[in-house]
């Protein structure tokens, strides 16, 4: 079984213009979420699809492999699907570029939920599409609008994503039992066949309305397992977090 991890990478950031190549630590953002890949065991190649040559030439000059794709692209999904729709694969990995600090297992883990339910002998759903979530570290974040959140049933099955806290809780008017609420971890793995089938599709109500991809999915009709791992970080949407993360990373380069 072939797995590639696709990194779609975005030059026209709105909060945060150019900050794939953004290079304070020495590195460019993108190179250090493609180290971390490269650290994964699962994978047998890595690619980044980029809208922009700057990008493609950064890339290269780390060691990347590179495609160039279109920049009229409305999703991330949609531009890996490009990137990889003349490629052997049995498994994408979809892997944002603003994840430098994601952790190589969780990628690992991410592609094992597909391949395990494809070689179960359960009766359970072949599901076609996988993400990750993780418990939330304070009730402020779950309020936060620009941290999506998701609700599953008892078999791990997607219900919804949103930027709204769910589930609403009535008594409290809003966020209740902090252990009740899930934190989605925008990292998605894909049987190939299916990521064609679905970025085929346009865009839908909801996806359009709450800006996550995911939901056209929900939206179709199709199910989406997620499994839950026990660290996560944040993504980098703006100079601001890109300040912090460059502050850790020079802090744990000293104590090497």
């Amino acid at each position: 079984m072939k797995i590639i991890v696709c990194i779609p990478a975005r030059y026209s950031s709105t909060r945060f213009p150019g900050k794939v190549l953004a290079k304070d630590t020495g590195k460019f953002l993108v190179q250090h979420t493609y180290e971390r890949a490269l650290q994964a065991k699962t994978p047998d190649n890595i690619i980044i699809a980029a809208d922009n040559q700057k990008i493609v030439d950064a890339a290269e000059s780390f060691g990347a492999e590179a495609v160039l794709t279109s920049t009229e692209h409305k999703s991330g999904t949609d531009r890996i699907a490009e990137a990889v729709s003349k490629i052997q694969a049995d498994i994408v990995i979809n892997l944002q570029a603003d994840e430098p600090e994601i952790e190589p297992e969780n990628i690992d883990f991410l592609a094992q939920l597909l391949i395990k339910t494809q070689n179960s002998k359960l009766k359970t759903e072949n599901y076609q599409m996988a993400t990750l979530a993780a418990e939330f570290e304070n009730k402020e974040q779950i309020a936060d609008p620009n941290i999506v959140k998701v609700v599953t049933d008892s078999s791990g099955r997607a219900i919804y994503f949103s930027r709204a806290p769910i589930p609403y809780d009535r008594e409290t008017g809003g966020v209740g039992n902090q252990s009740l609420y899930l934190r989605h971890i925008g990292t998605y793995a894909y049987r190939k066949d299916f990521l064609m089938k679905i970025t085929a599709l346009p865009q839908t109500k909801l996806e359009k309305i709450e800006k996550l991809e995911q939901l056209r999915a929900i939206e179709n009709g199709f199910a989406i397992l997620v499994g839950k791992v026990k660290h996560t970080c944040d993504g980098i949407d703006t100079p601001e977090q890109y300040k912090s993360f460059v502050e850790r990373w020079l802090k744990n380069m000293t104590k090497k």
